[in-house]
């Protein structure tokens, strides 16, 4: 299996091409989210971005934000599932995390997804009541798609910029790009890295020391 995956995952520059020869219960177009507008008026505005700060996005309440609200801050943003067997872990974590660094520039930015075995499929409303069991604090942010044409931009945004093992399509829930003060991804974690893994890498960028 493992020779399989690997011979395969030679030809996964492109995310649509990636998922292909995966099962459709492993990885699937989630046709119940929709179109960003800046999906709809930028198209490939993205490849020209220089950091993040150059992108929006709507919030779990359905409210746009400017992520140039984050500048100047250390930012980590995860794709995130309600149903996952990651969730139990992570979303501890990462409410722990912020708790401790918020106060020092750090903010945590979670997107909901369902692409991946159909793992989110609460509605928004439902998915902010189920959080509140982790305390978290955090920004949560509308349900959209990672992987594929219909992408949110900024998830076509990180990819390309750091790119993850076996290719730069996301491989799970809770795939974990951190973004340092300039907006800029620095660094890309599997699923499987817990969120506590990471905090002596988001204490160097809130130091101001390069990873």
């Amino acid at each position: 299996m493992a020779k399989y995956l690997i011979k395969n995952f030679k030809i996964l520059n492109n995310s649509s091409t990636a998922l292909s020869f995966l099962p459709k219960y492993f990885v699937k177009r989630d046709l119940s989210t929709q179109t960003s507008p800046e999906m709809a008026q930028g198209g490939d505005a993205w490849k020209n971005a220089q950091s993040i700060y150059e992108f929006s996005a709507k919030d779990i309440d359905g409210n746009l934000v400017d992520l140039s609200k984050y500048k100047g801050r250390v930012v980590l943003i995860v794709n995130v599932a309600c149903n996952c067997g990651f969730t139990g872990s992570n979303y501890p974590q990462l409410s722990e995390l912020y708790k401790q660094h918020e106060k020092d520039g750090f903010s945590v930015l979670a997107f909901p997804c369902n692409q991946f075995g159909g793992q989110e499929p609460k509605p928004e409303g439902e998915i902010k009541e189920f959080v509140k069991q982790f305390d978290v604090k955090f920004d949560m942010f509308a349900k959209i798609n990672v992987n594929g044409d219909e992408a949110h931009p900024l998830y076509k945004y990180l990819k390309s910029k750091v790119d993850g093992t076996f290719g730069n399509f996301i491989k799970w829930n809770f795939s974990k790009f951190l973004i340092n003060r300039d907006g800029i991804p620095v660094k890309r974690y599997s699923p499987t890295t817990k969120p506590m893994e990471i905090e002596s890498d988001i204490l160097k960028l809130i130091q101001g020391k390069p990873l």
